[in-house]
């Protein structure tokens, strides 16, 4: 049971282009408890979930949001390579659609209260950002948290200088274990709105803090968020997400606070409303205006063709329908028509290895030409990331060549050399079975504990007269008078006298 009374939270989970749950979960929120939205202390959101909170907040349309994630899959899917497709620029898709969707003073809306998770490239770790000083840094803090690695795009884009990518990658549910935060989810777990999965596996696991059961339909909805399926599947899941969220304002005895949505009114509205007294009498004539589109734009859905559920027509509001009605209409051209059928299809691929040199020449040119007010920043952030690389892989070869062997790697290495020849040393206190490596020469005379100072002059003795014993043909040749001689052809060592 939600606790209303100590606030909540609303946060919403990254999940590309299944962002058409969260549209229509946020659509019935709107609609059936709009007070769950309007008194949050905070919205969070990751990618997909971001750019719904902020359509939500920014006083933006759901219903166009909902026909440009569509129309962007349509984009999409009729590429033959899809997203990878080198005229694919998401990035720029995203942009423009929310620089049309957004007002002006969306900063001036979600200041302080819409929270955009996003990942530091240097580092790795998340970042909740929530101020905003204009419409500009909204919209780049929004594409920073959509950018998702080498799908995207190779550079990431910058927010107030600092370089950002996909929120989900570190933190896909900001504020996720807080017991008042009501967290959604086009993936079936252990989140408050999400689908409620038919099998009976228990299993789950944890996708930076987004808990999804390990079942066949959630395997597939990972793939639908990079690959879009076809818009009919797309409006089956938006009508998931406003069923979901229907169920959970019924269980929690939230559905019968909901009041109806009046729009504000604009300034110089009332002058042209015609019998205007005051603003009671506005407020219902407008909502009198209101009342009646709606109704004319029922019966033009009406007797417009459906291409979904009719189950998904009954429950959704009208301005969502019209948008996922535009958004499924098929093409009706020749070219339409005659794509469709599988030797067009097969032949389109099999002319992809010529056809796609050129485009993908076309389109990298078309995207230098956009990337040219950003190319000085960009290279001087290449320039500093290839420093940081190369930097960072001198001083770990340099501390593995410079590295010298400790002590005990030293010893161990002498242990395996070729014991030396008997020369007649002796100690009574050495042992038996002691090995005759000069490795231990130190612990035959000083560090054994049973040997006492006795022995250890007699072995002291001992060494001097075995030295004394050694033949004058290893001492010192100036003092003996003879010289040594070595014939390096020969390798043979030769005595010869002096001629003094």
């Amino acid at each position: 049971m939600l606790d209303r009374k100590g606030g909540w939270n609303v946060s919403f989970a990254g999940c590309g282009f299944l962002g058409v749950y969260h549209i229509g979960a946020a659509s019935c929120l709107q609609e059936r408890a709009p007070h769950l939205i309007r008194d949050a202390h905070q919205i969070y959101g990751a990618s997909a979930g971001a750019l719904t909170g902020a359509v939500l907040l920014g006083g933006g349309s759901l219903a166009e949001a909902c026909a440009d994630v569509l129309r962007l899959a349509k984009e999409a899917r009729k590429r033959n390579l899809g997203p990878l497709h080198p005229s694919f620029n998401v990035m720029k898709i995203i942009k423009d659609g929310l620089c049309k969707n957004l007002p002006e003073n969306t900063h001036q809306l979600m200041s302080g209260k819409l929270c955009i998770s996003l990942t530091q490239v240097s580092d790795g770790k998340n970042v909740l950002v929530s101020n905003f000083n204009s419409k500009e840094e909204v919209v780049q803090a929004l594409l920073c948290s959509s950018f998702v690695p080498i799908y995207c795009g190779l550079i990431p884009p910058s927010f107030r200088g600092v370089r950002y990518v996909d929120g989900g990658i570190s933190d896909n549910l900001p504020h996720h274990d807080s017991k008042n935060t009501i967290t959604i989810s086009p993936f079936s777990g252990e989140c408050d709105i999400c689908p409620k999965g038919n099998s009976a596996n228990f299993h789950e696991m944890n996708l930076t803090n987004t808990s999804i059961q390990f079942t066949s339909g959630n395997m597939y909805r990972l793939t639908q968020a990079l690959f879009p399926p076809a818009p009919q599947v797309l409006g089956e899941i938006c009508e998931q997400g406003y069923s979901d969220a229907l169920r959970f304002l019924k269980e929690n005895g939230i559905l019968h606070d909901s009041i109806s949505v009046i729009l504000p009114l604009k300034r110089g509205d009332h002058a042209q409303i015609p019998g205007y007294t005051n603003k009671k009498t506005v407020a219902e004539n407008q909502g009198k205006e209101n009342l009646l589109k709606e109704e004319i734009l029922i019966d033009q859905l009406k007797l417009a063709s459906w291409p979904l559920d009719k189950a998904i027509f009954d429950n959704l509001p009208p301005r969502l329908r019209k948008a996922l009605q535009e958004a499924c209409k098929e093409k009706h051209g020749l070219y339409a028509q005659l794509s469709k059928f599988l030797p067009m299809r097969l032949m389109s691929y099999m002319m992809l290895p010529y056809t796609l040199p050129v485009e993908s020449a076309y389109f990298v040119a078309l995207r230098l030409v956009d990337w040219f007010p950003d190319i000085l920043t960009d290279v001087q952030w290449m320039q500093g990331q290839l420093r940081q690389f190369v930097g960072a892989v001198y001083s770990k070869a340099r501390k593995r060549l410079l590295s010298f062997p400790s002590n005990e790697s030293h010893i161990l290495i002498r242990k395996c050399q070729t014991a030396p020849l008997n020369m007649g040393l002796s100690s009574p206190c050495r042992h038996s079975k002691m090995p005759h490596s000069s490795a231990y020469l130190k612990e035959w005379f000083f560090d054994l504990p049973y040997c006492d100072a006795s022995a250890m002059k007699e072995a002291e003795a001992d060494a001097n007269e075995s030295f004394l014993s050694i033949p004058p043909f290893f001492m010192n040749s100036e003092e003996s008078g003879l010289e040594l001689d070595f014939d390096s052809s020969s390798e043979q060592s030769f005595q010869t006298a002096s001629e003094d």
